[in-house]
């Protein structure tokens, strides 16, 4: 039976205070086929029955979702802020030849720029009904851990959306969102024309596009950003991974674009594949178009700020159904240095 003074891990007094207080325990409690000594056994039923659900759903911290995955994520931000605010500082004046007794010393300083985004909730719910506690316990059956894993599906979908594109309408910005000031670079097409794709290219011209990113990076920034990291639509990420190279006319040795760009590349250390990044892809703001992004998988470039990551509030009664609500607070991305990070369009 449940007990109140000893609450386990994952059930709180909260939860068990809205089960007593419904009229649930006492109904099933009065059911002859469930066979109940009273309605306080009833509601330790289905304590014990959430119990085992919650654990299994926070099991998973996170989803197979490429930002959360990719993405340098904070939850530093307190859960009640609203909004988020940093400060870009940058260096003004110079300094000169000065004589002995120089007293036109030239001044410098520093200026400093506040940045402010929106902090947002993303929420939905799942519940079980009475007669789904009747049927559970009639089979000897935990009731169904599918729901709870589809409402944490869910709101991490939504929370990788908008990673990547952002929303409009709630002033969320993503990596991919044209706001954020970040370089946009398209490819070269191919030597027989009409096509910047990685699949319509010989290896050779992928590897010269590739060495065009970082070249493009490197002379805006005068090698001050040195991006790490190539995300790939799908096409783009197989063809390198599967396409064969000749590394060696005399011995006829060869190997895959995608492993010789690992191998020798001084700066791109990681090449992935992202979904997200497709041409027929319903997040990415390029439409019908593939891209990459090419970045610095480094916190002090820029973070996804996830306030508080999947929540489930305590089960309320409504009727003849438990429902639980779930949330989650998200600042969508926050960018510190634009110029660390590339858009490729139509790769």
């Amino acid at each position: 039976m449940y007990n109140p003074e000893r609450p386990s891990a994952t059930m709180d007094h909260r939860d068990y205070a809205a089960l007593m207080a419904s009229q649930v325990p006492a109904t099933l409690a009065e059911t002859p086929a469930m066979r109940f000594d009273s309605a306080e056994d009833a509601s330790a039923f289905y304590a014990a029955e959430l119990d085992y659900l919650k654990s299994q759903t926070y099991d998973v911290l996170y989803p197979e979702f490429s930002a959360l995955q990719l993405f340098p994520v904070s939850s530093e931000v307190d859960i009640g802020a609203e909004t988020i605010t940093f400060h870009s500082y940058d260096k003004t004046g110079f300094a000169k030849i000065i004589s002995n007794y120089a007293t036109d010393l030239p001044r410098v300083d520093i200026k400093g720029k506040p940045t402010t985004v929106p902090v947002k909730s993303v929420g939905d719910s799942y519940g079980y009904s009475v007669q789904e506690m009747r049927a559970s316990r009639m089979a000897g059956k935990s009731l169904d851990v599918r729901k709870g894993e589809a409402a944490r599906f869910a709101i991490d979908r939504e929370i990788n959306r908008i990673a990547w594109s952002g929303d409009e309408d709630t002033g969320l910005l993503g990596v991919l969102s044209p706001e954020n000031d970040i370089p946009a670079y398209t490819p070269k097409e191919n030597e027989k024309g009409g096509s910047t794709k990685f699949v319509d290219k010989t290896p050779m011209e992928c590897l010269r596009d590739v060495n065009e990113f970082v070249e493009f990076t490197a002379k805006l920034t005068k090698s001050v950003e040195r991006p790490d990291t190539l995300a790939l639509p799908t096409d783009a990420y197989l063809y390198l991974a599967n396409t064969p190279m000749v590394i060696n006319p005399g011995t006829g040795a060869t190997s895959t674009i995608l492993k010789w760009i690992l191998d020798h590349s001084p700066r791109l250390k990681n090449i992935v594949e992202c979904p997200e990044l497709n041409d027929d892809s319903e997040i990415t703001p390029y439409g019908g178009v593939g891209v990459a992004f090419m970045f610095k998988a480094d916190a002090m470039k820029f973070t996804i700020e996830i306030p508080l990551p999947f929540y489930q509030h305590p089960v309320q009664p409504e009727g003849l159904e438990f429902k639980v609500p779930c949330e989650s607070r998200m600042g969508g991305a926050v960018i510190y240095y634009p110029l660390s990070m590339l858009i490729i369009i139509g790769v």
